[in-house]
């Protein structure tokens, strides 16, 4: 108990804990614990760092005066404050200890302390003995004196009285020795529950009394059989592979077999309690045997993936086969069916949590699952990656908010308590890795994974605590890792005594078969024949897998997905993207119309007014308007609109205004939320302040919905920095690695501006990089209409390609950058512009641009009245179609002889790198010139200077129109 006071007395998060002990002691300082007592007793210490527990006795050492507390208050002034400043902080200004007497502290009333107040004394000394304060310790701290440790390396803490009305559910009357040994068993043993810091007492409640009743009840034969089965088969799997590929990594999963019932349990709990689906997340640790034994997928598909069956087709693609996803129709054994996704996960740890969470939340809405029950989230987490990850804060917090909950995640970690070569005290500040998830007050289970009989109970009552709260719940499993990181490293190099011990360590299947043979629920017979028969089965598929010609192949683009496509097409594919005029004046209309009473900002008054004005083709176009028409187009024809991002219903740049707010009731209006009765669904979320974890979660959404336009918005287009490892190992190569195609659009602001490093530049030549075999499309458009041609063919086309949009900030209300409703109304999308207005006889140089450098140039020429010069667009920058720039360029201009590239980005960024070798390509044996026009080379996007910004731009400007 000391060991457990001590490290009590380091942890911030005890203050409670503390404050309750303090609370005895003023109704009761003879009952509490003397070691307590002389801390309490006492001011501060004399300062020589020792610490209750260090060895000192309590009163004659650890830096307190030895004298009798009676001999103190005798030297001391009657009523003395307790610090001789005044101030109560327990310093006299003497600087010599004074110390406070029970004496001297009226003693609070007994009737004023609530229940459950935690005293640390000895009940049976009690006058009248009361179990609540020993209920509560056990419910509020028992998971620190709980069993968790298989290896035994976690340093834990170590009466005949008939108690009437114990508090404890399921146990009106005992002895006292009967409620400690049943509230060590419930609390304290192979289970601990944190959830005290839940402060819904309605939700503690449920659940101590669903821990109290259910916990230690008796499982049924035929469950714990089929648990020791799975195990068996999950273990023996393990040390099949290891037996037939060793040294190949597989990230194996012994230690923690415990996890492949733990799944089997959770999915079958939740399909009892209404889900039809489930998705599941988890890192490379035993996804191999989660594949085999959860998903089923053939095992000689995976030993396939060992043999490399047919390398040839996984040249330039594909990934490695603990990254793999599969999906399957998979029955309980209750004979409840549920589709269960495994999301195909990269190598960055956690990061496919959001991407799983937004996968859950577009097939709740695809079911019309409102209320969050038949599809649920399972993500699986190592310990020091829930710990270390901060995309697990990033998802954790989506779980209540409006556009992101899901009715709860269930989250189990394979805690190895180890993290590739570093120790628990390297990897993190608290006492668990799970810590971090508080913040949700949700319930957390530690459970000792060699006691499978309890994770099945824990399991059971966390899926029944996820369907009554809609909440996160979070199970972790302590076990251990018997090799390295992976099959390759030595961990006996950084953990050799934990490994010693691992290696005299009985398996988690072993211990568990022994149970069940003591306890005659099986024999060593049954449990021979489980091992044989596996073992057997895994032969024939290696055998299978040997004889196999072809490399397995996972079907995709199944499903909702029938219909659409992706791969590298030889020619651009046009769609059909016209609105009729008066679809468009209708749906302009709809959005000036506001509920009745409703008051708007004046200023957003006026600007529905103009709105209107635009509708009636009275007022040219803006961007905003252009946008929302898109959107409205879209909803008018059934298809759903989904955007987030921070402040994306007004807009970084205040032009978008979809949602209006009432100043006098603070009542919200989505302005394209009544365009038509039977129109698409429309949800537009202001996101929090995350980049990552929100792009992973509508990345997510995307793979779910192939058929709405899916949308997320960077604050400014540096933002999407925060998102890299979603843009990288998701979003740029999920059709390569694993076919996985998806429509999501990225608005990422992107100018010039004299706004300073941080906010001109969205990192255009970094997408531009990563652009290859036609995975993505990027594009810049320049005018309205573009914009709204541009989104109706992102999910009018079949081609299903994520899209990457710079968009504008100072061209949202530039009178140049306008359109008009006709162009709307029978325009196209065309991905190169070229210049209508000059005259190809006269033409003998062409400068390109993307962006908004064009108005600039456009301005200029217009101001040198130099009609030699042309000027042409790339609004879509990639996929990179020669023909069309060639078209606008070196076949369009029979006296071209110059050709620039003009951007406002330095030289090595931008696309002026992605530009020159295509143009050059297309300038082939011709005697024209290439030359590139931008900022000099830079380690920094931008000045912050907006007087150097404007002398960087007349620079560009002139070098661009300069004659030698």
């Amino acid at each position: 108990m000391a060991a457990m006071v001590r490290d009590l007395l380091e942890l911030g998060s005890s203050l409670g804990f503390l404050d309750e002990i303090s609370d005895g002691f003023l109704q009761q300082p003879d009952a509490v614990d003397p070691s307590w007592r002389a801390l309490l007793t006492d001011g501060a210490g004399s300062g020589d760092g020792a610490r209750p527990g260090d060895g000192a006795r309590p009163g004659d050492g650890n830096g307190r005066s030895a004298m009798p507390a009676e001999t103190r208050a005798e030297r001391e002034p009657s009523g003395a404050p307790s610090g001789g400043d005044g101030r109560g902080n327990g310093q006299p200004s003497n600087g010599r200890s004074q110390a406070i007497t029970a004496q001297q502290i009226a003693p609070r009333d007994a009737s004023s302390v609530r229940p459950g107040v935690v005293t640390m004394s000895p009940i049976a000394a009690q006058a009248t003995p009361s179990v609540w304060p020993l209920v509560n310790a056990y419910r509020s701290r028992g998971h620190f004196n709980a069993r968790l440790d298989p290896l035994g390396l976690l340093e834990t803490a170590r009466l005949e009285r008939v108690i009437e009305a114990t508090g404890i559910h399921g146990l009106p009357s005992a002895t006292l020795a009967e409620v400690l040994a049943h509230l060590r068993s419930v609390y304290a043993d192979t289970v601990g529950l944190e959830y005290m810091h839940i402060t819904s007492p309605a939700r503690r409640s449920w659940l101590a009394e669903r821990m109290e009743t259910q916990l230690r009840a008796p499982l049924p034969a035929e469950t714990r059989i089929r648990m020791l089965a799975l195990a068996i088969n999950a273990e023996q799997f393990e040390r099949f592979c290891h037996t037939k590929y060793p040294g190949t990594k597989r990230f194996s999963l012994e230690g923690g077999e415990g996890l492949i019932p733990v799944l089997d349990a959770v999915l079958s709990h939740a399909a009892r309690l209404g889900a039809i689906e489930a998705v599941l997340g988890l890192s490379h640790r035993g996804r191999l045997a989660t594949l085999e034994q959860i998903l089923r997928r053939p095992g000689r598909d995976l030993f396939a993936q060992f043999e490399d069956v047919e390398p040839e087709k996984a040249m330039g693609g594909g990934d490695v086969k603990y990254h793999l996803g599969f999906s399957t129709d998979r029955a309980d054994a209750n004979g409840h069916v549920m589709y269960v996704s495994l999301a195909f996960n990269p190598r960055h740890l956690e990061a496919v949590d959001s991407v799983v969470v937004g996968h859950v939340r577009a097939k709740q809405i695809r079911h019309g699952d409102f209320e969050h029950r038949r599809v649920v989230g399972v993500l699986v987490h190592g310990d020091a990656a829930f710990a270390g990850q901060g995309l697990v804060p990033e998802t954790l917090q989506l779980s209540g908010l409006p556009g992101y909950r899901t009715g709860g995640t269930i989250h189990v970690i394979v805690n190895n308590q180890v993290g590739f070569t570093a120790s628990p005290a390297e990897q993190r500040s608290t006492p668990y890795c799970t810590d971090v998830a508080k913040m949700l007050e949700c319930p957390i289970w530690h459970v000792n994974g060699e006691d499978i009989d309890a994770l099945a109970r824990v399991v059971e009552i966390a899926c029944e605590y996820r369907a009554q709260f809609a909440s996160d719940v979070v199970i972790d499993m302590y076990c251990f890792r018997k090799y390295g990181h992976n099959e390759m490293d030595e961990p006996g190099f950084t953990q050799p005594l934990m490994y010693e011990r691992i290696k005299q360590k009985a398996s988690p299947v072993e211990v568990y078969a022994r149970l069940l043979v003591e306890q005659g629920a099986a024999s060593p017979d049954d449990i021979a024949a489980m091992t044989q028969r596996r073992i057997a089965e895994l032969d024939a598929e290696l055998e299978a897998a040997r004889a196999a010609k072809q490399r397995p192949d996972a079907p995709s683009m199944t499903a909702m997905w029938r219909g659409y496509r992706g791969g590298i097409l030889e020619h651009p594919e046009d769609t059909d993207t016209r609105v009729p005029r008066t679809v468009l004046e209708h749906i302009a209309a709809s959005m000036a119309e506001l509920p009745p009473g409703f008051a708007p900002h004046p200023k957003i008054e006026r600007l529905i007014e103009q709105r209107a004005q635009m509708g009636r083709g009275e007022r040219p176009i803006d961007w905003g308007m252009a946008e929302l028409l898109a959107y409205g187009s879209l909803l008018h024809q059934r298809i759903n609109v989904r955007m987030s991002g921070q402040d994306c219903s007004r807009g970084t740049f205040s032009h978008r205004h979809a949602i209006i707010t009432d100043i006098k009731t603070g009542l919200e209006h989505l302005v394209l939320g009544h365009i038509h009765h039977e129109q698409g669904l429309c949800r537009i979320f202001d996101s929090p302040l995350s980049e990552a974890g929100v792009l992973g979660f509508e990345f997510g959404y995307s793979l779910d919905y192939p058929d709405c336009l899916v949308i997320w918005e960077a604050q400014f287009g540096d933002f999407a920095n925060g998102a890299q490892v979603i843009i990288d190992q998701f979003i740029i190569s999920s059709e390569d690695k694993w076919k996985r195609l998806s429509g999501i659009v990225l608005f990422l602001p992107h100018g010039y501006e004299g706004q300073g490093p941080e906010h001109s530049s969205a990192r255009l030549e970094r997408y531009l990089q990563s652009c290859a075999e036609h995975n993505i499309q990027v594009a810049q458009p320049t005018t309205p209409a573009q914009m709204f041609h541009l989104l109706r063919s992102q999910v009018l086309c079949p081609v299903r390609k994520p899209l990457v949009v710079m968009t504008p900030k100072s061209l949202l209300r530039l009178p140049a950058a306008a359109s008009t409703l006709d162009e709307l109304a029978t325009g196209r999308y065309r991905r190169v512009l070229d210049d209508e207005a000059a005259d190809p006889a006269t033409v003998t140089r062409v400068v390109l641009c993307t962006g908004k450098i064009y108005y600039e140039l456009a301005d200029e020429r217009a101001r040198r009245a130099d009609a030699t010069i042309a000027i042409v667009r790339l609004e879509t920058l990639y996929p990179w179609w020669p023909h069309l720039v060639a078209a606008a360029t070196v076949e369009r201009y029979s006296r071209l002889a110059e050709v620039f590239w003009v951007q406002d980005e330095p030289s090595n960024m931008g696309a002026a790198q992605f530009v020159a070798p295509r143009v050059q390509a297309l300038l082939g044996g011709r005697p024209i010139t290439y030359e590139l026009i931008s900022r000099a080379e830079s380690a920094s996007p931008a000045t912050g200077s907006h007087r150097a910004h404007v002398i960087e731009q007349h620079e560009i400007l002139a070098r661009a129109f300069a004659r030698t």
